[in-house]
């Protein structure tokens, strides 16, 4: 029962967001954009600069950028082989190559690791927060204009105006200039930051009220849980096995590979318009079939589950 008593505040607010757009119908759009330019360079800032750098830095780092470019290779062929056209490919990579290791994949960790597992998960949650600010925000806005055909560099321009990788960097910047900041400074910075993942996850459920089944698109649904799923933690199962850490951490990292996709990416769907409706299903349904599939990989890794 543990296990399902961490995931139910997760549905809860899902569901608070849900109620609220089918009862008011609030502008997701603007609320996305508030969400991502205001609330999330805040949370970037206060993330980076509250967590020390270390050597080991560097293993995760190659991991999670290994893990997500043969990812997103896997999608890209997919895609390819299913003439998808590029906004289509570019959903799918949000769908399948970023995860939840922040609200969800924490408190899992915590759990069934202990303090030292935790400090790893808040590590990959840091670095995945980066590449989501960077990676991500690439193939969002890649998708975004595909009709009016905008060029790399267009795309490139969107990603630099946005101030979430800035936030992150400044945050890098304070931490190893040593840079002190009062508790009066860094108190309000960590409140906005905070509340982004409160917003991020409500705006989620609000994006679902607006699906119908009719709207799912089940082909590339299918193969976007199949990616997250199952073969993103086959494949860190892999790459761990050359990293020269310690066992325990081996099987966080491939425990955190098995998680759903992040709530960061309905954000960025909504706000580039790039088919928001498919990578929120896959959010909805990738953290739903999560009851199922963590507890095997926890269990295939060689930790016990207490149910």
């Amino acid at each position: 029962m543990q296990f399902f008593t961490i995931l139910l505040p997760i549905f809860c607010i899902f569901i608070v967001g849900f109620i609220a757009q089918k009862a008011l119908k609030f502008d997701i759009a603007n609320l996305s954009k508030m969400s991502l330019y205001v609330l999330s360079p805040f949370l970037a800032f206060k993330t980076f600069y509250t967590h020390t750098l270390t050597i080991d830095y560097l293993y995760y780092i190659l991991y999670i950028v290994l893990l997500c470019f043969i990812l997103i290779g896997i999608i890209s062929l997919w895609s390819f082989i299913a003439k998808y056209n590029t906004k289509e490919r570019c959903a799918m990579v949000l769908c399948s190559c970023f995860m939840n290791n922040g609200n969800y994949g924490t408190p899992v960790i915590l759990v069934f690791f202990g303090a030292l597992g935790f400090e790893l998960a808040v590590i990959m949650m840091v670095l995945q927060q980066f590449i989501m600010s960077t990676v991500g925000i690439y193939y969002a806005a890649k998708g975004s204009d595909y009709q009016d055909g905008v060029s790399q560099k267009d795309v490139i321009m969107k990603v630099i105006r946005m101030p979430v990788a800035y936030g992150a960097l400044l945050g890098i910047v304070f931490q190893l200039c040593q840079i002190p900041l009062s508790p009066a400074i860094l108190m309000p910075i960590a409140m906005i930051g905070d509340s982004s993942i409160v917003v991020i996850m409500i705006i989620l459920g609000m994006q679902l009220a607006k699906l119908t089944i009719k709207q799912l698109e089940y082909s590339k649904l299918g193969v976007a849980l199949l990616v997250r799923m199952i073969i993103s933690p086959l494949i860190a199962l892999g790459l761990v096995y050359f990293m020269p850490i310690e066992f325990m951490y081996k099987q966080i990292l491939i425990v955190l590979a098995a998680m759903p996709a992040a709530a960061n990416t309905t954000l960025l769907s909504v706000q580039f318009n790039t088919k928001p409706e498919l990578v929120s299903s896959a959010t909805l349904f990738s953290t739903i079939l999560s009851l199922i599939t963590l507890p095997i990989v926890l269990w295939l890794t060689g930790v016990p589950i207490p149910f």
